[in-house]
């Protein structure tokens, strides 16, 4: 289960202003058909993640020791830098938007979270819990805690939501993610 909601809570705060945010809403602005548009984030996401979470599972058995705790640790560190990153602003091409609203929808938001931060967290939780199914789900439900309001009532929340506050509580939790496994190697 605590993978399952740190998951959760991690990645649908690193989401605050990312690009696939921005993303859903240009996609909604484009086709104007959220649930469709929702519903191809969602399947994006559960493969990308679950993609993420099994390359992940698969480096915790290559890795082992406290070598990898101090590589994970800093990994930690590393995303919480990157989170901190402000995203730039990314477009609904005219090649994509032919594909009407799902294909569209599922194609640009599977690339554009790949090499993604929150891809790369998806990879770091799962070996640090070594939990396949509970981080996929936690990070896909992060992500659409994150997106779907954008989707519905994405302008007025861009208006009113400071980015920068919400990208420093996501750095602070992979920071507070790094020192616990510091921890656990003194300990």
């Amino acid at each position: 289960m605590e993978a399952f909601l740190f998951s959760t809570l991690a990645v649908a705060l690193a989401e605050v202003g990312d690009k696939t945010q921005l993303l859903s809403l240009l996609l909604v602005a484009k086709f104007r058909k959220p649930w469709t548009i929702c519903c191809a984030i969602l399947v994006a996401t559960l493969i990308n993640h679950g993609a993420s979470a099994l390359f992940g599972d698969w480096l915790s058995n290559l890795l082992s020791g406290n070598w990898a705790i101090l590589l994970l640790a800093l990994g930690f560190f590393a995303m919480a830098a990157w989170i901190l990153i402000p995203d730039e602003e990314e477009e609904v091409g005219q090649q994509y938007a032919r594909w009407g609203a799902l294909v569209a929808s599922f194609v640009l938001f599977f690339l554009a979270e790949i090499g993604d931060k929150t891809q790369i967290a998806t990879v770091m939780l799962a070996i640090k819990y070594e939990a396949i199914v509970a981080v996929t789900l936690g990070t896909t439900l992060g992500m659409m805690l994150a997106n779907v309001p954008v989707i519905f009532a994405g302008q007025w929340l861009l208006e009113r939501l400071n980015f920068t506050v919400f990208r420093r509580i996501a750095a602070g939790v992979f920071v507070l993610m790094g020192v616990s496994l510091l921890v656990s190697l003194i300990l």
